[in-house]
């Protein structure tokens, strides 16, 4: 490992050392400069859970699928309240605990695995960006497992990881998933059973770590067992989307009045600023706009779908929720698909605009917020609107 490898390793480790030293309670989050990030949550200095990166749902599901075959993943709901959280995977994990019968021993195992794949997840991106380090007590869960033993924990991960990086494995992501480039060339190299189990999953729909599970081996040997073929181009690691997260439909006792629908265009604001969403105000309502102020974004969702505004503004960070998920949440509801979303971020950066697209934004507007900048955005995306926009 190079020095500036270990050196952030060492940076890593004294994060997680020093929460059990000081007894830490609370959300210890670790962020790249790409702005992605991965939480863990505290209770006493031990991990009580751990969530993030690129595919928590896709890494929940392949862990409840594992430990929990008497459930049928594909009909838990989660409120749409609950899938904006940092945490919602948690609250998943409750469901499944209260009402789905899972035992103490499963959710343990599902605990015990989605943190170990978080850290490695965290250590391997040390090859590659400097990490940032914040805290937030306010965020406390109260976990129905036993409390993980966070240096045994730690310890695993390290060693998984000095196994990951010596083969020159660093710059493979499990993430990815092998697809069959040159199908006949396999199949002059291996048998007729090799070949058939290799078309069924490497078929682009499986990352490294589902074949692992899949396939009960352990991720290095299945990168191991397919390496030869990817540096010969007969197979490619290819980038794979999270999967959907199903959810409940609004209940009809929820504590929000619907605004009428009206002719006048109605647009949305999601900024726990105060400041932001008065300004907003400000400019829209006298130019004959309707407006609805969310505050709360754990509350945004719900509001928004019931409402269905025809243009939203949406801040990019916001406390317990990451503006990028409820953008793709936004995206995976019918009725707001199609719904132009207007990214508010202070930074003019090509990564957090590249990374919003690929979540489903619409457009940027950086702030400090100005009147002329705010009107030609609604006149792009609402040109039929009835509004003034003088």
């Amino acid at each position: 490992m190079l020095s500036l490898e270990q050196t952030r390793l060492d940076k890593l480790l004294y994060e997680f050392q020093n929460s059990i030293k000081i007894q830490y309670s609370g959300q210890l989050n670790v962020k790249n400069h790409h702005n992605e990030q991965w939480n863990f949550y505290y209770h006493l200095g031990q991990i009580v859970w751990a969530t993030g990166g690129n595919h928590p749902r896709r890494r929940l599901y392949r862990y409840i699928t594992q430990n929990c075959p008497q459930i049928a993943i594909n009909k838990l709901l989660l409120d749409v309240e609950d899938t904006v959280s940092d945490y919602w995977d948690y609250r998943l994990l409750e469901i499944l605990y209260t009402k789905y019968q899972a035992t103490l021993p499963q959710i343990n195992s599902i605990v015990r695995g989605t943190i170990s794949e978080v850290i490695f997840d965290v250590a391997q991106n040390l090859n590659r960006h400097p990490l940032s380090y914040e805290r937030h007590q306010e965020i406390i869960l109260k976990a129905p497992t036993d409390f993980t033993n966070s240096n045994i924990v730690i310890q695993q991960v390290q060693e998984s990881w000095n196994i990951w990086s010596k083969p020159g494995l660093a710059t493979f992501s499990p993430h990815l998933a092998p697809i069959i480039r040159k199908p006949e060339e396999l199949r002059q190299m291996v048998s007729p059973t090799v070949y058939k189990n290799f078309a069924n999953l490497m078929n682009g729909k499986y990352t490294l770590w589902d074949l692992a599970v899949k396939m009960n081996q352990s991720l290095l040997s299945i990168i191991r067992s397919l390496l030869p073929y990817i540096r010969q181009g007969i197979m490619e690691l290819i980038v794979v989307p999270d999967l959907t997260l199903p959810t409940t439909e609004l209940k009809n006792s929820y504590n929000f009045t619907p605004l009428k629908k009206l002719t006048t265009p109605l647009v949305a604001c999601v900024d726990d600023s105060p400041q932001v969403s008065q300004l907003l105000e400000g400019i829209l309502i006298p130019n004959n706009f309707r407006f609805i102020n969310i505050q709360q974004p754990l509350q945004a969702l719900p509001i928004l779908i019931q409402n269905k505004p025809d243009l939203i503004f949406l801040d990019l960070i916001m406390p317990g929720v990451n503006g990028y998920e409820l953008c793709a949440q936004l995206r995976r509801t019918s009725v707001l698909s199609n719904t132009p979303v207007i990214i508010l971020t202070g930074s003019d950066g090509l990564f957090d605009k590249v990374r919003s697209k690929v979540f489903g934004a619409t457009d940027f507007l950086t702030k400090p917020i100005e009147v002329d900048k705010v009107l030609e955005k609604v006149r792009e995306y609402l040109p039929h609107a009835q509004g003034t926009c003088n």
